[in-house]
Formats: structure tokens, sequence, C-alpha cells
């Protein structure tokens, strides 16, 4: 007697997103892509957020439907619709709000399958530090300046001559609240620096590193600054399952058999 064999395929379509942190009173965006499908009238893409009822967004039939937002989101989110058959589902979100923190899911149908996958979103304050010589100082100092930073973040100094040196003792930090009382402005000054020499002024919170380096000469000054990300990444997922069957016998065959 033959056995029957029955495979079932649901094909989960790769989706993948990419942790990442919001710059608060800015525009941010919450990056997602899927496996591109040219039939645009067949893609659903949901944004939703744990803990939140209704949608962060949704985009059907071509175009954004607002019928099911929460009303937080309220004129804050679009997609780049004209991206969306390439497999682009990022959400852009205007405005990004202390409140926007949070785990994310990014869901996407299309006529190939469907999938998802989780975004964490951090939301905070970080900029450029700005150093300049501190000409009133009665001492030749360093004066370092970043104007949005939240949480409070640490400050550390570093030369380059003088390596490992601890500069806790020489150096006085301060945070000044911002108008909107959430973000703080950073200012630290480095005392009895010398000349030819290149100095760093580090800041970082738990989302972001910022540097600002500083070399002072006889004829010039020149600086460099650069800002980065923590803890950002892809956080990928995907599977395709088929599911094999593997009745015995078939009733009726058994049947037609006696």
């Amino acid at each position: 007697m033959a056995s029957i064999q029955r495979v079932l395929c649901k094909h989960f379509i790769t989706v993948r997103t990419f942790t990442s942190a919001g710059n608060i009173g800015e525009d941010g965006i919450l990056s997602c892509t899927f496996e591109p499908d040219i039939k645009l009238n067949g893609i659903v893409i949901q944004w939703l957020k744990e803990g939140t009822m209704g949608l962060v967004h949704e985009f059907k039939e071509g175009k954004d439907d607002f019928s099911q937002q929460h009303e937080m989101f309220r004129g804050r989110t679009a997609v780049f619709a004209d991206q969306v058959v390439v497999g682009n589902a990022s959400l852009r979100l205007k405005n990004v709000q202390l409140a926007d923190a949070g785990t994310y899911t990014c869901y996407i149908r299309t006529s190939k399958g469907k999938g998802n996958a989780n975004l964490e979103y951090k939301t905070g304050a970080f900029s450029v530090p700005e150093i300049n010589v501190d000409y009133n100082a009665s001492s030749e100092s360093l004066r370092c300046e970043a104007p949005r930073w939240f949480p409070q973040p640490t400050v550390a100094w570093a030369s380059q001559i003088d390596q490992g040196a601890n500069f806790s003792e020489v150096s006085n930090t301060s945070f000044e609240l911002n108008s909107e009382n959430v973000t703080m402005k950073v200012v630290s000054v480095l005392y009895n620096v010398t000349i030819n020499n290149t100095y760093s002024c580090m800041i970082e919170n738990s989302i972001a590193k910022a540097t600002g380096d500083i070399k002072v000469t006889d004829s010039e000054v020149k600086r460099r600054s650069q800002l980065q990300l923590l803890n950002s990444g892809p956080s990928p997922r995907v599977s395709s399952v088929c599911l094999v069957l593997r009745p015995l016998l078939a009733l009726s065959t058994y049947l037609m058999l006696r």
C-alpha cells in the first residue's frame, strides 16, 4: 500500500530592522527592509509599538491609511512611498519625543508572503561638542561645549602627549538645563593646557558618544569632531517553513481494496 504525502509550504519573507536612536525634537528614522515586490497594491506595511493600542502607521493599497493610528503619532509619521516596491518600509518619525522610546514591530505582507521584525528605539539628546581656546582665563585653558544631551552624560578629557593622564583635577564640568526642561547643555573647561598638543573632549551617555579634538600651535588652531550612536545595528528575522504530512493510509483507498 502506498502512503499519501502532502507538502504544505508557508513562506515567511525576510524582514530586517536596525536598532537606532532618536534625537529629541528632531526627525528620526525607524529602519525596516523586506524582500522587494513589484505589486504595490498587494503590499501592506504596519508599524506597531509595544504597549500602545492602535497602530503607529499603516500603508496599504499603495497609500497611507490613518484610520487605526494612535493619536500620539497623528501627523508625525510617513513611509517612503516611492521606495516601498524596492523593499523599503522605513518609517519617518517627526519631532521625536522622549515617550517614543520602546519596542516597535515592522510587519510586512506581500504577494510573496509575510514577515515581521522588532526594533528597539531609544530616545535622548546628543550633539557634537565644539572646543575653543578660552583667552579670558587667568591661564591657558580650553572650553568644550555641547548644546543638547540627555540622559546626563559623562565627560572626560584626554591628551595626545599625556596619554592615560587623569584630567579630572584640572577640569570643571557643568550641566545646564535647557528651556524645554529635558535636555541639558554641557560645558567643560580644561585648565593649564600647553601648546603643540592635541586635546580631546569626550562626551558619552547610553545612546551616543561624541568627541571633539583640538590642536593649538603657535600659528594655528585645528579642530575635528565626530559623533557615534551606540548599540545600533541590524536585527534580522527570516524563516521559511514546509510541513510534510504523511497519513499512513487514505480511508477511501483502504475501503476499495477491501
